[in-house]
């Protein structure tokens, strides 16, 4: 067993005296003004194009598109490029200077067919408007579960608005705040013990596929069969809503496209696609030049991070450690993670937090608390990997996940709380 007082590194304690609450402030608070102000600058130009020459929200386009198809009756059209090539054309005036194919299934655009009455600049505005308040609702919800964090109201609502991946989902129109309604929903559930439930809720990411990657596997492994019954259920209950709406064609070209999908990235993001994401696959992809030894160690990794997922999963662990870890597990093996989705990140930030603040028994915590504010802050360094062709925060997830691990193997009492022990 190991000791829960073991000594850390005289470095490691230095970092983390410095990293104080004052400093967290400041420095949370510098980081939003920095991000938003140059959100406003740049979107602060009338039209559809910002400063930069971007479509404003031009993410949002392909899901607007799809859900016009869908309301003319063309749904046959959803994955033939130049059909919704010629969509687009008919929304933005002039030319475009990337490729946005749609990689959602058919049912994401059925949902948006409501916002085809307005413009697109008007739908997108609603949407992403909608995704802050979708966001802000999951980290107030986690928030209430975290008593240790309950004294900080304004640095939690001060680094929340700093996250680095909400501004990068924000002026990309993502659905990021949908996956993260998931997660929290997920977590909810599994603090109440209603596991069957949680299941459910992390089915419905089956509509961004890369996310249900891992999920399975770490229920199957750790043999938790509630969530894994409930995730396999709703999953397949969305797949086969679209199959019977849409028809076999529409699902066809939807596989085919799922199946090519890197090809379909690389359309999209150029050259600049791996120093964008932040999981195993990208990270290998900088590191080893060759694609069949990148994609060899992506699985081999993912299948080892996999492995300590279910071990935590299993262990008698409280559940912020466990949740945590399934997370991690979920963002590291996904095989297209963007630096948006990493929204997904904000419940284990608080949980742990919270958790090193309020657990019972002393535990050295200043590596956990060092690669948290890492956590937090390397999202935004992803650019630099172009040169160092090291993608420094997947490195950190990892190490939390390392750490999780051994925290689950330590004798720690649970803290005090309402939840239930969930094995």
């Amino acid at each position: 067993m190991t000791s829960a007082d073991q000594p850390e590194p005289a470095w490691i304690l230095s970092a983390a005296k410095w990293i104080t609450l004052d400093r967290v402030r400041a420095q949370a608070a510098i980081l939003a003004i920095c991000l938003w102000g140059v959100c406003a600058v740049d979107f602060a130009t009338p039209g559809f194009f910002d400063r930069a020459g971007n479509i404003k929200f031009q993410d949002f386009l392909p899901l607007f598109v799809s859900a016009q198809l869908i309301a003319h009756g063309q749904a046959t059209r959803l994955y033939n490029q130049q059909g919704t090539t010629e969509a687009v054309s008919v929304v933005i005036p002039g030319p475009i200077r990337v490729r946005l194919p749609n990689l959602y299934g058919p049912q994401v655009g059925l949902f948006f067919v409501p916002l085809t009455r307005f413009s697109f600049p008007a739908a997108a505005r609603i949407w992403a408007t909608a995704s802050i308040f979708i966001f802000a609702f999951c980290v107030y919800l986690v928030w209430r579960c975290c008593p240790g964090l309950h004294l900080h109201p304004g640095t939690v609502f001060l680094c929340a608005i700093a996250f680095p991946p909400l501004f990068h989902f924000f002026v990309r129109g993502q659905t990021s705040a949908a996956v993260l309604g998931c997660f929290t929903a997920a977590f909810l559930a599994f603090r109440t013990d209603r596991q069957f439930l949680a299941g459910v809720a992390l089915g419905f990411l089956v509509f961004k596929p890369q996310f249900v990657v891992a999920m399975p596997l770490v229920f199957l492994l750790s043999q938790s069969w509630k969530p894994f019954a409930g995730l396999v259920l709703s999953a397949g209950a969305q797949v086969v809503f679209a199959r019977i709406y849409f028809g076999p064609v529409v699902m066809r070209a939807y596989f085919d496209t799922l199946l090519h999908i890197s090809r379909s990235i690389r359309g999209v993001e150029l050259s600049l696609a791996p120093i964008q994401m932040h999981s195993l696959r990208a990270f290998w992809t900088l590191v080893v030049p060759a694609p069949t030894w990148a994609l060899a160690l992506y699985l081999l990794s993912s299948i080892v991070v996999v492995a300590i997922a279910a071990a935590i999963w299993k262990s008698s662990a409280p559940l912020a450690l466990r949740f945590s870890a399934l997370v991690l597990a979920a963002v590291l093996a996904n095989p297209h993670l963007f630096v948006y989705d990493l929204l997904v990140a904000a419940p284990v930030l608080l949980l742990l937090i919270d958790w090193s603040l309020t657990q019972l028994q002393p535990v050295s915590s200043s590596t956990l608390r060092l690669l948290l504010y890492l956590a937090y802050l390397l999202p935004l360094l992803g650019p630099i990997s172009q040169w160092t062709h090291l993608q420094l925060s997947v490195l950190d997830f990892a190490a939390l996940l390392w750490l999780l691990r051994r925290y689950s193997r330590m004798s720690l009492r649970p803290f005090a709380s309402n939840e239930s022990a969930i094995v």
